[in-house]
């Protein structure tokens, strides 16, 4: 019961909200008609990394939705991908799926039988599409398919390189595939993906659900040669070879910036603007450098994201892992504004399955909320709220304006009091242990909820 009472509240105190009143918030009186929603995900991309928030890397696009849109400034998901994805189409947190579900993952996450936010809008009337990264299950018979889309295209697996899109040497190298049917195609990826969705925003009748998770701003880091021209003489670092890799990496947001206006130029070209709610987000922080071990000739990156000034980076519990740059979009129904009330991806089935109609027949079980009046500002003041962060190395919750973090591995402790340490500088534990406690119960019932085993039917499989 505890765990069903700490989801369904929001963090005081972590930040204000400000004064929001309903005056300011577009929306019709007896509620939005049903939207077409486009929830445009890119992957690794970095606090820092874009111009909103101070970068050098020209995001036009998502600079201009931000301003003309709700920019969601402590939007949380899970410090890496398969994690923010499990939560981002259940409304739970991806434990609740087992320990394989807390990692980059080639396992089937979702049981069969799961109802995702697909499934849900399908059942609501909604057509319901995929174009890019899905990475909860990589193999065909657990392609997006079989969990409430009507069609699929893109890579099954986690990362592929831009070219030849494939993933690691092995068992699950073959991913791109177009409704679980693997197939080889020319082409840049993150291109495809967009003009695959653009195909579809074009076709399909409202309402629908295009979900378009890019494979962008992931290593392996390569864009075609026109992204690249506006940095060619930048000059970010005065060695070279880091210098080469920072250019490129700039490349590949830009890249991603683009596409995120083409997805909304579709939008604009079809009529659709007005009727469509735009949802972007990153799955995890930036990443600071990397190799690729994926099979291509894509040079390897030692100088990629930042999350500044937010502390680490992805695949970690602090902020730099999982803040993320987001915001949503609706034109004459959501007001343009900063909401700094905390969310968490587990909060948009909960919110996008009721603006649609769907009515569950049974409990859904989810960790997330209604965010729609933090949305529309029809809630000024937000109440309470623990969110929860599991992790391979340990967990993190955060309440009241307070962090605690829960190494697994040395068993330490670290209090953060984000309400005035936003940037994690000053560990609070040894200062504050009733606060510590306090979190600590929190954090435990939390864990309770989670499945510490791998399912049967998965054991034996590759990862």
């Amino acid at each position: 019961m505890m765990q069903r009472v700490f989801c369904l509240v929001v963090v005081a105190g972590l930040a204000t909200v400000g004064t929001i009143g309903t005056s300011a918030a577009l929306a019709d009186e007896e509620g939005p008609k049903r939207p077409n929603i486009l929830l445009i995900v890119a992957d690794d991309l970095g606090w820092g990394d874009v111009g909103y928030h101070g970068s050098e890397i020209q995001t036009p696009n998502i600079d201009k939705f931000v301003r003309t849109g709700v920019e969601l400034d402590r939007h949380y998901v899970q410090p890496v991908c398969t994690p923010t994805r499990a939560a981002l189409l259940s409304g739970r947190y991806p434990g609740r799926f087992g320990p394989h579900a807390l990692a980059p993952s080639n396992l089937r996450v979702y049981p069969p039988g799961t109802e995702t936010l697909a499934s849900m809008l399908k059942s609501a009337g909604y057509a319901t599409h995929l174009a890019g990264k899905w990475h909860l299950g990589s193999r065909p018979e657990w392609s997006p398919n079989h969990y409430g889309f009507d069609a699929s295209y893109g890579s099954l697996t986690g990362a592929v390189d831009p070219w030849t899109h494939k993933y690691r040497p092995g068992v699950y190298e073959r991913t791109w595939h177009r409704d679980g049917k693997i197939l080889d195609e020319e082409g840049n990826a993150t291109e495809l993906v967009a003009r695959q969705a653009i195909a579809w925003i074009k076709e399909r009748k409202a309402p629908w659900f295009v979900y378009v998770p890019f494979q962008a701003v992931h290593i392996p880091i390569d864009t075609p040669p026109e992204y690249k021209k506006p940095y060619a003489d930048k000059k970010f670092y005065d060695d070279p070879v880091k210098n080469e890799s920072y250019q490129r990496f700039a490349a590949f947001v830009s890249q991603l910036d683009a596409q995120v206006g083409r997805l909304v130029a579709a939008l604009d070209e079809t009529g659709q603007r007005d009727d469509t709610l735009v949802i972007f987000t990153s799955d995890n922080g930036g990443l600071a450098g990397g190799g690729n071990p994926y099979t291509g000739t894509v040079p390897p990156t030692p100088v990629l994201s930042s999350n500044l000034p937010l502390r680490g980076f992805k695949n970690q519990l602090y902020e730099g892992g999982f803040r993320v740059a987001a915001f949503v979009n609706w034109p004459g129904k959501l007001a343009a504004r900063k909401l700094t009330a905390p969310l968490h991806a587990v909060d948009w089935t909960p919110t996008l399955a009721k603006l649609a109609g769907y009515e569950p027949k049974q409990d859904p079980r989810w960790d997330g909320q209604d965010v729609w009046p933090l949305l529309t500002g029809a809630v000024e003041k937000p109440a309470p709220r623990s969110i929860y962060i599991a992790h391979p190395s340990g967990q993190a919750v955060l309440r009241d304006g307070w962090k605690l973090i829960a190494f697994k591995k040395n068993g330490k402790r670290e209090l953060y009091h984000l309400a005035n340490d936003p940037y994690e500088k000053t560990d609070l534990a040894d200062k504050e242990p009733a606060r510590v406690e306090e979190l600590a119960k929190i954090l435990a019932e939390f864990r309770k909820g989670d499945r510490d085993d791998l399912p049967e039917d998965l054991k034996g499989i590759p990862k």
